[in-house]
Parts: structure tokens; C-alpha cells; sequence
């Protein structure tokens, strides 16, 4: 059973990954709280589906679009870097939430603002965050555990952040919620400034980002297992 339980987990053996594991673990229990607390926050408001499906959409189509433009600067830049900012700045935004509700000036348009801004910062985080593991992980052979662990990190603050939400909001509102989520960052930051990476080896980019990005698009859909992958998530 010991022996096992390490192989499930072999991934954690590498410093740099377990401090990653551990500190999203944390924040993403306060992303799923916040994800519960705010379309709850909304409706409860306007009592609008429209503008509940606005909010939702507010969030969701800058990463959509964003996203392909993403991939191409992350493979330019220091991911961990990159991962530093989003996460300041998705904290600042939760922070902001949190402000404006206790200030009782927090109005829809200060939400779609809000989601606008936070689906550009997910543009950058995602694709960062999931090569970034790459990085962090020095045998390859762990790569796959390394993965599945990340997975697994991400369903498990699925269930738990929800239950949570459910408990705040009909105990003390929702501002407790974006309050949660935006001091949950704190944590994976300061994990990400505790790493010991190598020095990343400067890559020489000749080609412009519209190249690449077209690469991207010619590899993804002219390789059937990931194009099929690709329409079945869609």
C-alpha cells in the first residue's frame, strides 16, 4: 500500500512541482468558490438570466479569442514569470470584487468589466501553467504522473471550493467569497517565488507570432490524434 501510494504521487518528489501542487491546490479551491459566488451575486441582483449569461460570456470569449495568441509569447517568455503576474493580477481582481462589495457600489457593469478583465489574465495563465509543468518536472518519466496529478488537483477543487461557496454565501454573503479567493493567491505566489529553476536556455524566434500561430493551427488540425482530440473537447 505504501509502495503505491508513492507511485501515485511519485510526482511530488520534485521539489519545484510539489511546491506548485500544493500552492494551486489552494487557489484553485478559491477560484471555484468565487466561480459559485459571483453568477449567484449576479442573479441575485437583476434576477436577469440575460445578463447572468452576459456575465458568463464576459469571462469566457477574451480567453477564446486571446488563447492562440497566448501560446506563441509564452514559448517566447519565462513561463514562471508569466504565472507571477496572472496570478497577481487575478488576485487583484478578486481583491477588487471584494472591495467594491463591502462598499456596496459593486454594479453589473463593474462585474462584466470585472470577467472581461480576468478572461484576458486565464488567456495567458492556462496554456502557461500547463507547459509550465514541463519545466518543473525533471525526469521525464514523471511527466505523465505529473499530469494526472494536475488533473486530479483541478477536480478535487471542483468539488470542495463549490461546498464552500454554498456555506459563505448563506452565512455571510459573497464578498466573503471574492475576499477567499483574491488571499488564496497569496499562497501559490509566494510558492512560485520559493522555486529553484535552471536558467532557461534563450531560444531564438526568426519567425513573426502570425507564422507561428499558423503553424500551430496547420500541426494541430493536420495530426489526426490531436485534431480528433480537439472536436471531441469542442
Amino acid at each position: 500500500m505504501k509502495t503505491g501510494f508513492k507511485t501515485v504521487f511519485r510526482s511530488l518528489r520534485h521539489r519545484n512541482y510539489r511546491l506548485f501542487f500544493y500552492g494551486q491546490s489552494i487557489s484553485l479551491i478559491g477560484t471555484w468558490i468565487q466561480r459559485i459566488a459571483l453568477p449567484w451575486l449576479v442573479y441575485r441582483m437583476t434576477g436577469s438570466a440575460f445578463l447572468l449569461g452576459l456575465v458568463g460570456f464576459a469571462g469566457q470569449i477574451p480567453t477564446f479569442l486571446l488563447a492562440p495568441f497566448a501560446g506563441v509569447l509564452i514559448d517566447r517568455w519565462n513561463r514562471r514569470t508569466i504565472l507571477i503576474v496572472t496570478q497577481f493580477l487575478a488576485m487583484i481582481q478578486s481583491l477588487l470584487l471584494a472591495f467594491l462589495f463591502f462598499d456596496r457600489s459593486l454594479g453589473i457593469w463593474h462585474i462584466v468589466f470585472l470577467n472581461v478583465f480576468l478572461g484576458c489574465i486565464n488567456a495567458f495563465d492556462m496554456p502557461a501553467r500547463q507547459s509550465f509543468v514541463v519545466d518543473m518536472v525533471e525526469k521525464k518519466e514523471d511527466l505523465g504522473n505529473a499530469i494526472a496529478l494536475n488533473s486530479s488537483m483541478f477536480n478535487g477543487a471542483r468539488l470542495i471550493g463549490p461546498s464552500i461557496a454554498g456555506i459563505f454565501i448563506s452565512l455571510m454573503g459573497e464578498g466573503v467569497c471574492f475576499l477567499l479567493n483574491g488571499l488564496s493567491y497569496i499562497f501559490v505566489i509566494a510558492f512560485l517565488f520559493a522555486m529553484r529553476m535552471s536558467p532557461q536556455k534563450a531560444q531564438s524566434h526568426n519567425k513573426d507570432v502570425l507564422h507561428e500561430l499558423r503553424e500551430g493551427f496547420n500541426y494541430t488540425f493536420g495530426f489526426k490524434p490531436i485534431r480528433y482530440i480537439i472536436l471531441l473537447l469542442a
